[in-house]
């Protein structure tokens, strides 16, 4: 007998909807009844409405607060200055803790429906973002949903988002860790061509315990892994400029679980109070003398190299 998958064992397996791993999905029994005809429309919906969206970028994390929406926000920044003739767009799919629209400056922005779907809120003429905070009547809202709401949620987002022109990068923020919104999001973006993940952690081994599932995850779900990010890996005082780890490094960081997992480093992010203040703010901290700022620029040019070898 065959051990039991402890993960998605995919539509298309004979255990689909039928073991452990499926219990709580919102598609289980439409998986479990076998039939072709039954897979969710939403799945065709979302192919044909990000056709014309060259790359799309999953920033993951294991766990909170390693400043992957940070991330997200600076590299959708970072890739919108260097490029003016790309169209960027970040879609922030933490579902119950949306963050961009502080940290890009739209907190009392809103989004409006039209025939062509959701018009997103542009930053600049080549960034635009989604969030479900520009959903809520207050900052303050809490969003209480199960997984089935959820799933709805961010089939809309996917395939209900009128983005305006061919996007060349989707920069989708997700919530920490390999749960609902993570196997609602590959199962929509299964099939499209192009998509690579980019991994956030800081250096402590309690961290990396975490980034160990989720590159875990990408593989088994079959996500190319572009590279792993270590941020808050030291702290450079802005008198003396003498570097301090803000987060012991024991095992060796990011960079040696890297070697031992063979899945690309793309570099270390340092901390910066000034970058953190940019994002409460919601302000661009990208054309400051920011180490933060420089590292993460590097960071990017390797990324865009790596996007262009996903098939």
């Amino acid at each position: 007998m065959e051990p039991v998958p402890d993960h998605c064992p995919g539509t298309q397996s004979e255990s689909a909807g039928k073991v452990s791993a499926c219990q709580g999905c919102p598609n289980q029994s439409i998986c479990s009844s076998g039939s072709t005809k039954a897979v969710d429309p939403g799945i065709e919906q979302v192919k044909s409405h990000l056709g014309n969206v060259k790359y799309k970028l999953l920033v993951l994390s294991g766990k909170g607060g390693v400043g992957k929406s940070t991330f997200t926000n600076l590299l959708g920044r970072v890739l919108a200055k260097a490029n003016e003739n790309c169209d960027i767009a970040i879609l922030d799919l933490d579902i119950c803790g949306p963050s961009m629209p502080r940290m890009m400056g739209l907190l009392n922005e809103q989004v409006h429906q039209s025939a062509s779907g959701w018009s997103p809120v542009f930053l600049e003429e080549n960034l635009s973002v989604m969030s479900i905070g520009f959903l809520l009547n207050s900052p303050d809202d809490a969003v209480i949903w199960r997984g089935p709401k959820k799933n709805t949620m961010i089939r809309q987002f996917l395939s209900e988002v009128d983005w305006g022109n061919d996007l060349d990068y989707l920069i989708i923020d997700t919530p920490p860790g390999t749960s609902d919104e993570h196997l609602s999001l590959v199962q929509y973006l299964k099939g499209l061509p192009q998509i690579g993940a980019v991994i956030v952690t800081t250096p402590q081994e309690v961290s990396l315990l975490d980034v160990r599932k989720e590159i875990d995850f990408c593989r088994k779900v079959n996500i190319p892994i572009l590279g792993v990010v270590e941020n808050m890996a030291i702290f450079i005082c802005p008198k003396c400029a003498k570097p301090s780890e803000v987060f012991p490094k024991d095992s060796g960081g990011a960079e040696k679980m890297c070697k031992e997992l063979d899945v690309p480093f793309l570099g270390s992010v340092p901390v910066d109070p000034l970058v953190t203040r940019h994002c409460d703010e919601g302000t661009s901290p990208i054309d400051s003398a920011s180490p933060c700022v420089n590292a993460v620029q590097s960071i990017v040019q390797k990324i865009q190299e790596k996007c262009s070898t996903l098939s």
